[in-house]
């Protein structure tokens, strides 16, 4: 079996109430805890992406809204299909399938859910309609092609792309819509078409969240790390400083001017500061050469995430994150009042 070097990254203690989590004092005292100390701040955000900082909770909370943001905020996606027409080379089923991974500009907020059994309506359906023929080519273009002995060399000369979904308002969606139902992007393909191919269907659309199917899930990617923390426990000359600064790939270090020493022994005019922490990765780059574990030491600070959301379009990524939150909020507000049922029905055993 190959020798494998081990590279340790240490991670600070969450916190000194977790160690007494096990009492009821100490589940108060941790709950107070995040309550007083949890902090959220945004590092950067735009139309597809938001970076923002969580501190002070636990791991528990961050993983908690890390899947809530995957799976339980809701969105419109299409659910039901039906297909008038459909001589194209991909099947009812695939089609119906790529119809339903679209994603969609519409704000779930504004519609009911929709529970099998229920009557489409104006208030709970959104519909689409997808009519796209490919026509033979006129009589004279075939002629003129087969005298110039060529033919035509798109074997797929049209396609039916999102962008050609009609969306057809109901009752009065016109009215009570703050905008046109549309695909987040008109480009994305859906069949190609040989001529005298002809698509034609009628497809609903419902509310639902990505645990039901990851084609309502809001987000591309949602993901958080802890906060790299690196520490340089000892003084390094100018050598070792530039040495540093050129193992490391992600700039995270930059060298510094300290001034000249005067001392008797060689000056040391330049030093080295962590000046970007956040951009590390752990690759440990820093401390594989042999004696430099001791002269970097790479943490993690455990009650600080960076999340990372990427929204598919459907929604503005700030607004995932609002609604991520009003999830979680509600889920620990029902919790609440099954534990105060209880306690008051049955009691705490003993």
């Amino acid at each position: 079996m190959a020798n494998f070097t081990h590279y340790r990254v240490k991670t600070d203690e969450q916190t000194k109430i977790l160690a007494n989590t096990e009492s009821c004092e100490g589940q108060q005292n941790f709950i107070q805890s995040m309550k007083d100390n949890m902090k959220m701040k945004v590092i950067y955000l735009d139309e597809e992406t938001i970076v923002f900082d969580l501190m002070g909770i636990d791991v528990s909370v961050a993983n908690s809204l890390r899947r809530i943001l995957l799976a339980e905020v809701p969105t419109m996606a299409i659910e039901t299909v039906y297909i008038q027409d459909n001589t194209s080379i991909l099947q009812d089923e695939v089609l119906s399938h790529r119809l339903g991974l679209i994603p969609l500009k519409a704000d779930p907020r504004l519609f009911d859910d929709f529970h099998s059994g229920d009557e489409p309506t104006d208030l709970n359906t959104l519909v689409f309609k997808l009519d796209v023929l490919c026509e033979e080519l006129p009589a004279e273009v075939k002629r003129e092609m087969a005298e110039r002995g060529g033919a035509d060399a798109r074997p797929y000369p049209q396609g039916a792309y999102s962008r050609d979904l009609e969306w057809q308002p109901q009752g009065e969606q016109l009215e009570s819509l703050p905008a046109p139902v549309t695909p987040v992007a008109g480009d994305i393909p859906l069949v190609n078409l040989k001529p005298g191919q002809h698509v034609r269907l009628e497809a609903h659309c419902h509310k639902g969240t990505g645990k039901d199917h990851t084609k309502f899930s809001p987000v591309a990617t949602a993901s958080y790390r802890l906060l790299p923390d690196i520490i340089l426990p000892q003084k390094l000359t100018s050598a070792e400083a530039k040495e540093l600064v050129d193992m490391c790939p992600m700039q995270v270090f930059d060298i510094e001017d300290l001034g000249k020493k005067q001392s008797k022994g060689a000056s040391t005019g330049t030093g080295v500061t962590v000046a970007r922490p956040r951009d590390c990765t752990m690759c440990r780059e820093c401390i594989r050469k042999e004696g430099w574990e001791e002269k970097v030491q790479l943490r993690r600070v455990a009650n600080h995430f960076i999340f990372t959301v990427e929204s598919t379009g459907c929604l503005p990524p700030s607004e995932i994150v609002k609604m991520a939150f009003q999830v979680l909020k509600e889920k620990s507000l029902a919790t609440q009042r099954l534990l105060d049922d209880y306690v008051m029905n049955d009691g705490l055993p003993e």
